[in-house]
Order: C-alpha cells, then structure tokens, then sequence
C-alpha cells in the first residue's frame, strides 16, 4: 500500500482520537457564549446575540495580535500566550505521566507551589552570584523540591494503598499553609511592605526574545519530546505503562510496582515543581503569601484535553495559555468579565467526562473503548498496590 492510499486511513484515525476533544471545546465556545447572553441580559435589560461574537474576537486579538502589529514588529500577544501556556504544558505533561502510570496526582498544585517557593528562596540567596550559577541552582533546587514532595503520596501509594487523590490534596494544604507561614516568619525580606521573599536577582531566567519570552517556555516545548520518548521509547516508560494497565500483570512479568509507582509520582512532581520554578524564575520574580497555584488544577483539565498525549498536551496547554492571554482584552473591550474563561474551562471537562453521551449523540467512533485517563480517576481504592 502507498504513501497515498495510507493518508485517509491515517486521518480518519487521528479524528477519531481528536473528535471528542475538538467537540468538547466548541460545544463548551457555544454554551458558554449562551452564558454571556444571558448575563448581558440580566445586566443591561437587552438581548445582543454578537456580543459572543465581539467577545471571541477579542479574546483572538488580545491571544495573538493582529497583523497591523505583527508588521510593525510588535509580537506581545503571541509571547504573552507562550508565557502563560509554559507552566500548563509542563503541569499537563505531569498529570498525563500520573495518568499513564495508573495515578491521578491532584498534587500537581502543591508540588507548583514547593517548587516555586524553593527556587525563589535559593534564587534570593544567590542573587548576587553570577548568572551561570545562580539561575541553573535555583531552578534544579525548585525541580528537586516538587520531586521530593510528590514521593511523599507515591510511596504512600505503593507502600500501603493510601489514594493518592486523598494524600496529594491534604500535601496542597499543608503547602500552602505551610509556605504562607515560612514566608512570613522565616524567609520573608524584611524590607518589603508584605511578606514575600527576597528578588531573585541573577537568579532569574534570561528573556530570549521580545518583552518576556524567557528560557523557561524553551525548557517546557524540550519537555514535550523528551516525555513522549521516556513513555514510548524507554524500558521504564513501558513499565509504567504497564503497571498503569493492570499492577498485578505487572508484577507477574518481573516489574516491581512498588518502585514503578513511587518513581511515576515523583517524576510528576518533578515536572510539577519545574512548572513553578520557571514561573518564579521567569515571570513572578518573588515568592509572596497567597500566590495563586491555579495552574496546578488547570493542568488536570489541559492533559484530559489532551488525552494524555505529550503533543496533544502541548496543544491543550498552548490554547489554555491563549485563552489568559486574550482574556483581559476581552473584557476591556467587551464588558465580558475574565471569569467566562473558567466557565469555558469547566464546561470543557464536563463534556470530555460525557464521552459515551457525545460519541451517541454525534455517532462518532471511538478510538478506543473510554478514557484511559477517566478510569485512572475512577480507579478503585486500594488498587495496584505493591505488597
């Protein structure tokens, strides 16, 4: 069979791995376009049907630009969108590995967190010391920090069958109650007006191009290649694939569970706390109290989107990351508040989670029987467990 008559059959494959995702996004545009109606209406007494309209088209320009800048050299909107889609695609790649290894690791948030804390805290005390030495310690003490926290749930889980979405949700309150009372009292800089840390100084990642187009958004696009290839090209990603698939297969073909386990979760964490350093690094400069770790609960949603694929993570991340990037142009011009974004998010969840609702209704194939993902979230308490 030739290159050519391969084509079709190929693209009819990929459509139906990409169906329920695309259709979850548009179905999630028009319901949520629905909401704004609704709430103009409630406010101002009127109905504008293309107010959607204005309010999209604006969320396109504040995500991208438009061309009139674009030759004038003016490529804020795009770098804006690679800034905030960074920490999502590496946030995505670590729930879709948890995911791949049979674990949902809801932690993702607090392992940010512990990362971003570490390589703001060591950056300050480096701020003085050269570049090259500063910014790559700083940045492997935050990675090294989300690590060791994630191995905490891991070995729980494979230790003594402790769910990992029960642990890894206490672990995010006690950093973030934590981190809030050692920037305080312990690490604060007392020369600021609020407790926050130090500035990071040399410590901080080089801009590469544009305004703020830092090396961190390199580090994560390095990432995507280098998490497929562990999945699909290395002994140990097949290990976790398969102790994902069933532990006790697993553990009859010679695979230790136990260690698969820990090393997924903490290989996640890994990702999880490279995500917060390279937005502290990059990006926030300081480590204040109340720092949002919202990019951990978006990157559950940007790797069901991606349905745990590194590239179709990336792609997820890049549109979350556009839809931030667009969002406060949208509502200067439009009226329409940011907070639309999040509904658009959550409706995006809920028709990917209706995935035998959708496929009915719009007789779409299934590339496969269910969501991997969503039986890894549905998975019984106490399942694959190392004894």
């Amino acid at each position: 069979m030739t290159a050519r008559q391969q084509a079709p059959g190929r693209l009819v494959a990929l459509w139906r791995v990409a169906a329920l995702p695309v259709l979850a996004i548009l179905l999630a545009l028009i319901v949520a376009a629905m909401v704004i109606i609704v709430a103009d209406w409630a406010t101002t007494g009127t109905v504008n049907l293309l107010l959607p309209v204005y309010a999209y088209a604006n969320l396109l320009t504040g995500s991208f630009g438009d061309p009139g800048l674009w030759a004038k050299g003016n490529f804020n909107a795009i770098v804006n969108t690679f800034v905030a889609s960074a920490p999502l695609v590496l946030g995505g790649l670590a729930i879709g590995l948890g995911f791949k290894g049979g674990l949902f690791n809801i932690g993702v948030a607090g392992q940010f967190l512990v990362g971003a804390f570490t390589a703001a805290v060591v950056g300050a005390n480096l701020a003085t010391a050269p570049m090259l030495v500063a910014m790559p310690v700083s940045l492997l003490a935050g990675v090294a920090a989300g690590a060791l926290y994630a191995f905490i749930p891991g070995i729980l889980k494979a230790r003594t069958g402790a769910h990992e979405v029960v642990t890894t949700i206490m672990l995010n309150n006690v950093a973030t109650l934590l981190l809030a009372w050692a920037v305080t009292d312990v690490v604060g800089d007392p020369t600021q007006s609020f407790p926050r840390t130090a500035d990071i100084g040399n410590a901080a990642l080089p801009v590469l191009f544009g305004r703020n187009f830092h090396l961190g958004i390199v580090i994560a696009l390095l990432a995507v290649p280098i998490v497929a290839w562990l999945l699909n090209r290395t002994t140990t990603g097949f290990e976790i694939r398969t102790t994902g698939a069933n532990p006790n297969a697993a553990r009859y073909a010679g695979i230790r569970p136990v260690v698969i386990i820990t090393l997924t979760m903490t290989l996640s964490g890994l990702l999880a706390g490279l995500a917060g350093s390279i937005q502290m690094l990059g990006v926030i400069g300081f480590y204040a109290s109340g720092i949002s770790a919202s990019v951990g609960f978006d990157s559950i949603t940007v790797a069901l989107l991606g349905r745990t694929n590194p590239v179709g993570i990336m792609f997820a991340a890049f549109l979350f990351g556009a839809f931030r990037a667009g969002a406060p142009l949208m509502q200067i011009n439009t009226s329409v508040p940011i907070e639309i974004i999040d509904i658009i998010q959550a409706l995006i969840i809920l028709f990917l989670t209706a995935d035998v609702i959708i496929r009915t209704v719009f007789r779409l194939r299934a590339a496969k029987p269910g969501l991997e993902e969503m039986a890894t979230v549905t998975r019984t308490w106490g399942e694959g467990v190392a004894r």
